[in-house]
């Protein structure tokens, strides 16, 4: 991991991913998406499942998408006790939710700390309520754990960035007992895949999607690797 990298860019932009909300109806969707394996809800229990949060999640969607090992991700919101929330509640700051991801994972080809690897080498942990132009406690950084061992996976990896001095300020995720994920709505999911021409897509999501893929080869799958 090369110090910095993954997210020196992000803070000259000034779009956001609050502000191209409007661009994000379903009929907005691309014919120029390609082809993706679809699992069943049976297949997918057959997976382990992790949530992370950091920011906008069409983004983190994209990211882990790519790593060898991730059966599925799906967007949706978490860290929040509001029930049912909605994509215009949760982005303008409505509730108490961050947009999160639901990533299932086969641990035999990626472990959960490989994940945690993930999470804090393709975002900036180290801003609080912020993710590259987005701001607000929506898009603030979380790692959820379901366990005591995860937990102590999360915490101790932060330990190790810290006394390496990976940031020069320090970590301000949240590690947060996992509760709940509600998905988002559908036309959210794959978002970056599906719409390549968005302007947030082209500006933040698509810059950021290249910086981890550029400094995570070893994590990512065969055909995102070229």
């Amino acid at each position: 991991m090369t110090k910095l990298s993954i997210v020196a860019t992000l803070f000259s932009l000034f779009i956001s991913c609050q502000t191209f909300q409007k661009e994000t109806t379903p009929h907005l969707a691309q014919n120029q998406a390609t082809e993706k394996e679809v699992f069943s809800p049976e297949q997918l229990q057959q997976y382990e499942t992790a949530y992370f949060a950091s920011g906008c999640f069409w983004c983190v969607e994209a990211i882990f998408e790519s790593v060898k090992g991730v059966k599925e991700v799906v967007s949706g919101y978490s860290g929040g006790p509001e029930e049912n929330p909605t994509y215009e509640q949760v982005a303008y700051g409505r509730t108490r939710h961050a947009e999160a991801v639901e990533v299932y994972y086969n641990p035999r080809e990626i472990s959960f700390l490989a994940l945690v690897q993930v999470f804090f080498g393709s975002h900036d942990p180290t801003t609080l309520n912020r993710q590259g132009p987005d701001r607000g406690a929506q898009y603030r950084s979380i790692a959820f754990y379901k366990n005591k061992d995860e937990k102590q996976m999360i915490e101790d990896y932060i330990k190790l960035l810290e006394s390496e001095n990976v940031y020069d300020q320090p970590i301000v995720t949240q590690v947060v007992s996992f509760e709940k994920f509600w998905k988002a709505e559908e036309y959210h999911q794959d978002f970056e895949r599906k719409n390549p021409n968005n302007s947030y897509i082209r500006a933040v999501s698509i810059p950021r999607l290249n910086r981890f893929k550029e400094n995570f080869r070893e994590y990512l799958k065969e055909d995102e690797s070229h």
